[in-house]
């Protein structure tokens, strides 16, 4: 039987305090929310760009993996940025995770919840078929 709608918590105060789900798992399909460079067992963040990213897919690795997936499985990713310049300096912890998977993604300047957030990633993802 498919696996409907299920929720993942990662322990973020967030969560609670605006009422989310780190993901969703729905079927086949695997929904993380936008995901900052927050530890959440800390609830701190560095200010350094570049390992905000590696914080971020951390913690995005953490939600697939309990909805059984992986970053194999990501078909889609949105990558949300306060300052277009601090995007290349990801680039590489980008490609390191992304490459071999080649989703389809977006890049959107925008603003975000918190100013000491420097980038939020959001992915979809499709389980395989075991």
């Amino acid at each position: 039987m498919t696996e409907r709608r299920r929720a993942i918590l990662s322990g973020s105060t967030f969560e609670e305090q605006i009422g989310y789900a780190r993901a969703v798992v729905d079927g086949e399909w695997i929904h993380v929310s936008g995901t900052t460079g927050f530890d959440y067992t800390t609830m701190t963040i560095s200010d350094d760009m570049v390992t905000q990213a590696e914080q971020c897919l951390r913690n995005i690795e953490a939600a697939l993996t309990e909805a059984g997936g992986t970053l194999a499985d990501v078909v889609r990713v949105r990558y949300l940025l306060p300052e277009r310049e601090d995007f290349e300096p990801c680039w590489p912890v980008l490609r390191r995770h992304f490459g071999p998977v080649r989703p389809a993604a977006t890049m959107q300047v925008c603003g975000l919840a918190d100013p000491r957030m420097k980038i939020e990633i959001e992915v979809t993802a499709r389980r395989s078929a075991a």
